[in-house]
């Protein structure tokens, strides 16, 4: 089920199924800013990745003297949230731990969705809280997908990703096919706020970023300004992402993460794992994803 709060500027649709952000549209034009969820290219337009980000080293992990299977980003994003209410330009939800989340993670948690509108800046703010009496682990990442072009007078090439200051990104390699961190890195580019963007540049999958003092990284239609702006304070990796082998970009993910996917060595132990955060009994932990649409 969908659920929408709005103001003056903008109106924005959250989906109960992974609390997931699924559109936010300007009042003005019409314009839908989200990418669209076709299935023949991402099914997915903004899901939230919990308690993992990326894959796990054979698909697996073990915890508690037992093995558990686990796919892609964790489970947050499959299973229904529990819409609690929405108000004054803001809305919640909530995934309790229960019999279905425990076959993934044998740990209880509520995971807690707030979006909340304030002129053209969209918050959604993500509350993990340890309602057991066990050491909650866990890490944590954020994937909205933007739609490319803003118009149909534009292409790719119109569009830029532009940081708020000069960086050196240190990109964290990954496997061409197994997705996990290699040791590796490399540097991205010295001391520039621009990343150009170009239809084939995602062949090779996402790119991940670290090392980064920039507070924004902006998708930018270069003749016009207009943007979508997302904020990167307090997050260790910022992704750019967009489904690989398509003609064209459909969509552009700028993806902020707390932690990362397995290294090609990891053992698999949870407790090993490095993690966003590890609660104890009853402790809460929370981050904020800011999304400015000026269009």
């Amino acid at each position: 089920m969908r659920h929408t709060i709005e103001n003056e500027f903008l109106t924005v649709t959250v989906e109960t199924k992974g609390a997931e952000l699924v559109s936010v549209v300007d009042k003005a034009t019409g314009a839908e800013m989200m990418w669209d969820g076709q299935k023949d290219v991402w099914p997915r337009r903004a899901p939230i990745l919990f308690p993992y980000c990326g894959k796990l080293n054979g698909g697996h992990y073990t915890l508690d003297g037992q093995t558990w299977e686990g796919g892609q980003h964790g489970f947050g994003r499959d299973f229904e949230h529990e819409f609690v209410g929405a108000e004054n330009g803001a809305m919640r939800f909530v995934l309790r731990a229960n019999e279905e989340t425990r076959k993934k993670l044998p740990r209880d948690f509520a995971l807690e969705s707030a979006f909340v509108l304030d002129g053209r800046t969209l918050r959604q703010t993500i509350t993990v809280t340890n309602t057991g009496d066990r050491e909650l682990r866990f890490g944590f990442g954020f994937h909205p997908g933007f739609a490319l072009p803003f118009d149909d007078k534009h292409t790719t090439t119109d569009y830029e990703l532009r940081f708020d200051a000069p960086q050196t990104p240190v990109v964290i390699e990954t496997g061409a096919t197994s997705g996990l961190v290699t040791g590796e890195t490399r540097v991205m580019m010295e001391n520039s706020d621009v990343i150009a963007l170009d239809d084939r540049m995602f062949d090779h999958d996402s790119t991940c970023m670290s090392q980064l003092t920039a507070k924004t990284l902006s998708v930018v239609e270069k003749d016009t300004g207009r943007r979508i702006t997302v904020g990167l304070e307090g997050f260790a990796y910022t992704l750019i992402w967009s489904a690989p082998g398509n003609p064209n970009l459909h969509f552009v993910c700028i993806e902020p993460w707390h932690s990362l996917p397995d290294t090609e060595t990891f053992g698999g132990d949870w407790n090993e794992k490095p993690c966003a955060a590890a609660l104890a009994a009853g402790e809460s932990w929370n981050t904020t994803l800011e999304m400015t649409f000026d269009r």
